[in-house]
């Protein structure tokens, strides 16, 4: 995504009495320097990838161990890819500003159908009955994984405050993450209320030498293994993706 046609709030400024988590890395492992990350899911084993940038976005399954790309579709360059996820055997995959989805067979990556929504598209997951898709406002939508429509919204605030720059997400044992764009944040969210129950602070994560001097080379990528109970996370440009855990939190 662009530069936002909006005021950006410090979400730092909005953490009051939320806690925040530090971490810990339980392995690191090699990712494509070459892969726009915007979107990241693992399922069942698959590691899936949504790329962005025009001309060079796509759709990618990916061997977790060594980050080679086992398959891979190229989008039309008329599309920016953005975000991922799985459902029931299918791939949905937004894109930033062209107003439209694609959905793709998981196995064989075959096109199945494209959808429209308004406005912009940044990250995506589901809940396991529906698709949660973030536009970088403090406004959630919820999409039916059927018919794709909208059957909803949730606006994310931190103590009070709305949180803007809600980015690539990931659902994760009852709460939906989402990386803050431009920062080393995830926003840990409650689903119901839309508050923001913690941030994960991962400053640090990808050392000095090996972070890329492109500043949009940022923070952007979450997946989890529900079946291993494990949390990836790496960035645009980054040459690591990374399994952590999560620190006891610390006072905000």
């Amino acid at each position: 995504m662009g530069t936002p046609a909006f005021a950006v709030p410090d979400p730092t400024r909005t953490i009051a009495e939320i806690p925040v988590y530090s971490y810990r890395v339980v392995h690191s492992y090699p990712h494509d320097p070459g892969a726009f990350t915007e979107g990241l899911v693992y399922d069942h084993g698959d590691l899936f990838e949504s790329t962005g940038l025009l001309g060079r976005s796509s759709l990618r399954r990916v061997d977790l161990q060594t980050g080679t790309v086992l398959q891979s579709l190229a989008l039309s360059n008329d599309y920016f890819g953005e975000g991922l996820t799985v459902f029931q055997n299918r791939l949905i995959q937004l894109t930033w500003q062209s107003q439209v989805g694609f959905v793709y067979a998981l196995e064989s990556f075959r096109l199945l159908r494209q959808f429209n929504y308004p406005g912009e598209g940044w990250g995506l997951t589901q809940d396991g009955r529906r698709l949660i898709m973030s536009d970088g406002s403090p406004t959630l939508r919820f999409l039916d994984p059927e018919t794709l429509a909208e059957t909803g919204r949730l606006e994310v605030r931190a103590s009070g405050a709305s949180v803007y720059q809600l980015n690539e997400l990931e659902f994760v044992d009852g709460e939906i993450y989402a990386n803050i764009w431009k920062t080393d944040r995830i926003a840990r969210i409650d689903p119901t209320t839309g508050n923001v129950v913690g941030w994960i602070d991962l400053a640090g994560l990808l050392s000095p030498p090996e972070r890329p001097e492109d500043p949009e080379a940022v923070l952007n990528g979450i997946a989890y293994d529900a079946d291993g109970h494990r949390l990836f996370v790496t960035g645009k440009l980054w040459p690591r993706l990374f399994e952590i855990a999560l620190t006891a939190p610390r006072a905000p």
